[in-house]
C-alpha cells in the first residue's frame, strides 16, 4: 500500500511538472517566423511546432531549414515538409526519437516530463480549441502537439501547436486523452515521439557552420525536375475533379498542395536571409514562389465557385521561373 502511495506521489509530481519552465498561455509571443504580417504566419503542425520548441530553448529555428529546397511535387500533393530529426541533431544537439506507447498515453508523458524531455503526440483536432473555427468540435483531424504540461488532477494541458502555445481543459482534455474508454474497448496509441535536449546548447557559430553544410547536402538532393511545372501540368485537371467535390474538400486540398508550396519556401526565404546576405537573391526568388502560391489559391477558390479552369494553365508560371532562378543562384553561391 505504502509503496502504491509513494508511486502515486512521483506521477502527481511528474504530471505537474513543465519542461519549460515559466511558459504561460496568456503570455506566450509566438516566433518571428509566425509573425501575421508573413505570407503564411502558420505553415504545418509539425514544422511550426519546432520553430517555436526551438526558439523556448533560444535557439534559432532558421538554422533549421535548408531541408526546404528538397520539397518535391509528389503527384497529388507537395511534400509535406519536415526538418529531418538528424538535422535536428546535427544544429542543436536535440535527439528526437519515437517513444513506445504500451500503457496509458498520459502516464507515458508525465514520466518523460519529469525527465525533462519534450513529447511530440499525434492528437485529435476536434477536442483543441486553438482549432476554433476550423477543427474544434467540428471534425476529427490527425495533429501533432508538443506537450509542456500535464495536469492530471486539474485536467490541464499546455501544449505547443501550430505556431503557439496553448492550454486546454475539462472536456477537451477527457476527449483528447480519449479518457472514456474502458478496459474493454481498444487502447488509445497514438504515434508519440520524445525530445531529448542537451545539457548544454551549441554555439551560434558552430550552428551556423553545421547549416551550411546541411543546406549544401540538401541542394545536392533538390529534385532533378522544377516540381512547380509538374504540378502546373495536372493542376487545372485536379481543380476539375475537386469542383465536384464538396466545398469543404477544397480546403484539404489547398492545404495539401498550395500552402504547402507556398509555406514551404517563404520558410526556404527566411533561411537564406537569416544564412547569408550572399544568397539575398535566391531569398527574393523564393519568396516569389510563396506569392504566387498565395495568389493562385485565391484563384482555385474563385475557378471552383464560377466553374473556370483556364486561366489556372498558366497561374503558376512566375512560381516555376521563380524555382528555376532560385536553384541557378544556389548553385552559383554554394
Amino acid at each position: 500500500m505504502a509503496r502504491e502511495r509513494a508511486q502515486g506521489a512521483v506521477g502527481l509530481i511528474a504530471s505537474m511538472a513543465a519542461v519549460f519552465q515559466g511558459l504561460e498561455p496568456a503570455t506566450y509571443k509566438p516566433h518571428a517566423l509566425h509573425d501575421s504580417e508573413r505570407m503564411w504566419p502558420e505553415t504545418n503542425c509539425y514544422i511550426d511546432l519546432w520553430i517555436e520548441v526551438l526558439s523556448s530553448l533560444k535557439l534559432p529555428p532558421e538554422a533549421m531549414l535548408g531541408f526546404t529546397v528538397t520539397q518535391d511535387f509528389e503527384g497529388d500533393q507537395f511534400t509535406f515538409f519536415k526538418a529531418p530529426l538528424e538535422d535536428l541533431e546535427a544544429l542543436y544537439g536535440v535527439r528526437c526519437t519515437e517513444l513506445a506507447i504500451y500503457d496509458k498515453v498520459e502516464n507515458h508523458v508525465a514520466e518523460q516530463i519529469g525527465r525533462g524531455r519534450l513529447c511530440l503526440v499525434e492528437m485529435d483536432s476536434f477536442f483543441m480549441p486553438d482549432t476554433q473555427g476550423i477543427g474544434y468540435r467540428r471534425e476529427h483531424g490527425k495533429t501533432t502537439v508538443a506537450i509542456n504540461r500535464l495536469d492530471m488532477q486539474g485536467r490541464r494541458l499546455d501544449y505547443f501547436h501550430n505556431g503557439g502555445f496553448f492550454q486546454l481543459s475539462g472536456e477537451d482534455f477527457d476527449g483528447l486523452f480519449q479518457l472514456h474508454l474502458t478496459d474493454e474497448d481498444l487502447p488509445f496509441l497514438p504515434y508519440t515521439e520524445f525530445a531529448k535536449f542537451p545539457e548544454k546548447a551549441p554555439a551560434e557559430a558552430a550552428i551556423r557552420q553545421t547549416a551550411r553544410q546541411l543546406l549544401s547536402f540538401h541542394f545536392r538532393r533538390r529534385p532533378k525536375a522544377n516540381p512547380i511545372r509538374a504540378f502546373a501540368e495536372v493542376f487545372p485537371v485536379q481543380v476539375e475533379a475537386v469542383a465536384e467535390r464538396p466545398f469543404g474538400f477544397f480546403h484539404k486540398y489547398a492545404f495539401n498542395t498550395l500552402r504547402q508550396l507556398g509555406a514551404n519556401f517563404e520558410l526556404a526565404g527566411s533561411h537564406f536571409d537569416w544564412f547569408s546576405a550572399d544568397l539575398s537573391d535566391a531569398a527574393t526568388e523564393a519568396r516569389k514562389i510563396s506569392e504566387t502560391a498565395k495568389s493562385v489559391q485565391f484563384q482555385l477558390a474563385r475557378a471552383i465557385t464560377r466553374k473556370k479552369f483556364e486561366p489556372l494553365r498558366t497561374a503558376l508560371d512566375p512560381a516555376a521561373d521563380a524555382w528555376d532562378a532560385m536553384m541557378g543562384e544556389l548553385e552559383r553561391k554554394l
